[in-house]
């Protein structure tokens, strides 16, 4: 693919339920204590004023969820993950309770995560559609968080009980699925999906660089790797955003012209939207700079896109 004209998405907007994403809550007085012991985030830190990006590891580094953690009251918290992942999640994060005071639960029956595009968006939201990202406010019988803006678009969610999702989606446009998932991409703001469970530790995906990895919190699974990874400088591998010809899939291999005899990366997220098929992919650093394939060797070309954030990938592949 010699040139790539990307779609202009501050044309879209509207509203789409968000299926892909489930919600678990965590209810008691040891709610945040114990989720704090379990992520990459500082829980215990959180107001109801901030959304904060969290990773769950194995005991090697490994993710096996990110989410996006939200604390409208003291004792209770609302995780957003993906909703295929959210069984597992919540089956081992309830191996851990034993006798802290909190009670784990899938939120999905009652609650709904409603995407938020555009101008038509935001002249319905008001005042509220001015707040920053990841700020959090009580909007419509729910809570209003900030996205990053995205090419140019801005974007919200909104988590609250299901009629009033489905009130709030009725009043605006309909909003196209992929659309919303190709913005998901070209935020570099990687999910882990269920065909990518237990195989990056978070700065293999750029996870510490959005703010999902707090290094001056207490110890919780994967902590000693993740750690490692960071101060010794054993980060090899990062995300970046690529372009192909042909749609692309979660855990795909990704191969390297400088070794086609093994995977150079993975693909992390995917996602394409008026013809153009884009993922979050990762990648070895040393491989940058050379024909990328997806598939295998002689697979799908991919072209380098651009992330809204740098990765500081020279003095790492040094």
């Amino acid at each position: 693919m010699s040139s790539i004209q990307l779609p202009d998405p501050t044309s879209w907007g509207g509203a789409l339920l968000l299926s892909d994403l489930g919600i678990i809550s965590a209810d008691g007085a040891d709610a945040a204590n114990f989720l704090h012991g379990q992520f990459s985030q500082d829980i215990n830190g959180q107001t109801a004023q901030e959304a904060r990006l969290a990773a769950y590891c194995s005991a090697k580094g490994r993710m096996l969820a990110s989410l996006l953690n939200l604390r409208p009251a003291s004792e209770q918290i609302l995780m957003l993950t993906d909703s295929q992942v959210l069984p597992g999640l919540l089956k081992r994060l309830s191996m851990f309770v034993m006798r802290s005071k909190v009670k784990l639960s899938d939120a999905g029956a009652s609650m709904a995560v409603v995407g938020l595009l555009g101008e038509p968006a935001a002249a319905h939201l008001g005042d509220a559609a001015a707040g920053a990202p990841w700020g959090v406010q009580p909007v419509l019988n729910g809570w209003l968080v900030g996205l990053p803006a995205v090419l140019g678009a801005r974007r919200w969610y909104w988590v609250g009980p299901k009629a009033d999702a489905q009130a709030l989606v009725d009043a605006l446009p309909a909003l196209d699925a992929g659309a919303w998932q190709w913005l998901d991409v070209m935020s570099g703001l990687p999910r882990i999906e269920a065909a990518t469970v237990d195989q990056f530790v978070p700065q293999m995906i750029n996870f510490e660089l959005i703010g999902g990895v707090n290094f001056k919190k207490g110890c919780y699974p994967g902590q000693e790797v993740v750690a490692r990874s960071q101060y010794r400088g054993t980060t090899k591998r990062r995300a970046f955003v690529v372009h192909a010809a042909a749609a692309l899939q979660p855990g795909q291999e990704v191969f390297s012209s400088a070794d086609p005899a093994q995977p150079a990366g993975l693909v992390v997220n995917t996602a394409s939207a008026n013809g153009v098929h884009s993922a979050l992919v990762e990648l070895k650093l040393n491989a940058l700079g050379s024909d990328l394939r997806a598939g295998s060797a002689e697979g799908v070309a991919l072209t380098m896109g651009a992330l809204p954030y740098e990765v500081p990938q020279a003095e790492e592949a040094a």
